[in-house]
């Protein structure tokens, strides 16, 4: 079978387009045949080895998202079958409960193998079946960035309707947050530098968007739009340079949930303004099982459509890191397998 694999050495010039033997199952696993897979930010860290030590030794297949059909099954399988489309979890040994050590122990694509292969075996119980809805491109982007916004706001974040969401840019996990704030029934204000992506966001439900280009304290802003006490929850995706007006943003009593470190991950930001304002800044990576069954079957039950933006041909993963790099993206990059 074809793979998309780090060999040799950590970096990108050792990226390479390989093969190795066609997997089979063995006592409680399953096969799938991968039908497409999505980017995310980490995906750029992950050939640089910019997960240290704890990643596995090469050679690592790429990408942690995808989805496929169950084409062979081993013994004692007994709630996947032949045919089922579905994607493999993030994390495959966090069932649900909070975060432990033990549970955020093997993520694909870091510690163990990755989708970016023509098949991949995986416990019965690190994958779950996807809404039939959607296409194998738009259900190719929910184990990570969808998982990491349902949690953010619906699990650890419990948002209510006529909570006030700020959400950060326009990649995968800021709108699938957009996305589940309207479904949950808040007012949700996005920012971004382009005004193009902010016009999108409208159309997507966005109620009010802040170019942050052209306004610099876009953290006052927000609060003005919120109507002057703060906004009650925030997807931060920026870290060191947008934490300092996440914190001027925010409401006394509200949550910031910090997913990803986009601009530095250095703490630039005034800690005082945590314990003073009595603000919860919790971090996100992504979220277990439970959160994914939960978050595939609100998905179903509105009728959700994730945002692709592009597919690339499974030759084209340089190309597609790149075009992912240049920030050019609105919503999910994806691959065809």
């Amino acid at each position: 079978m074809k793979v998309f694999q780090v060999e040799g050495e950590w970096n990108r010039e050792h990226l390479r387009l390989s093969s190795r033997p066609d997997p089979q199952p063995g006592a409680g696993e399953v096969r799938v045949a991968m039908r497409a897979a999505a980017l995310n930010y980490r995906d750029l860290l992950v050939p640089q080895r910019g997960y240290g030590a704890r990643m596995q030794a090469l050679p690592l297949i790429m990408l942690s998202d995808g989805v496929g059909v169950v084409d062979a099954v081993g013994p004692g399988v007994r709630t996947i079958a032949l045919g089922d489309r579905v994607c493999p979890l993030f994390f495959q040994s966090w069932q649900g409960g909070p975060a432990n050590a033990e549970r955020l122990s093997r993520s694909l694509g870091c510690e163990t193998d990755g989708t970016m292969a023509d098949y991949r075996v995986f416990p019965e119980c690190g994958v779950a079946r996807v809404p039939a809805h959607l296409d194998d491109f738009q259900a190719a982007t929910l184990p990570t960035a969808a998982v990491t916004a349902w949690r953010a706001l619906l699990g650890a974040g419990r948002v209510c309707p006529g909570d006030t969401v700020l959400v950060q840019g326009t990649g995968g996990v800021s709108l699938f947050a957009l996305q589940f704030a309207k479904l949950a029934g808040c007012q949700v204000i996005v920012t971004s530098s382009s005004d193009d992506k902010l016009s999108r966001a409208r159309a997507l439900g966005a109620d009010a968007t802040i170019n942050y280009r052209t306004v610099a304290e876009w953290g006052r802003r927000a609060r003005e739009i919120a109507g002057g006490e703060g906004v009650d929850h925030i997807i931060e995706v920026g870290g060191e340079n947008t934490l300092g007006q996440s914190l001027r943003a925010i409401r006394p009593g509200g949550t910031i949930s910090l997913i990803g470190v986009l601009s530095g991950a250095r703490m630039e930001a005034s800690l005082g303004l945590v314990v003073t304002r009595h603000v919860r800044l919790q971090g996100i990576t992504v979220g277990s099982r439970d959160d994914f069954l939960a978050m595939s079957a609100a998905i179903d039950r509105h009728s959700l459509h994730p945002v692709v933006d592009r597919v690339f041909p499974f030759e084209a993963l340089h190309e597609a890191l790149d075009y992912l790099a240049s920030g050019s993206h609105f919503g999910k990059v994806c691959m065809r397998i």
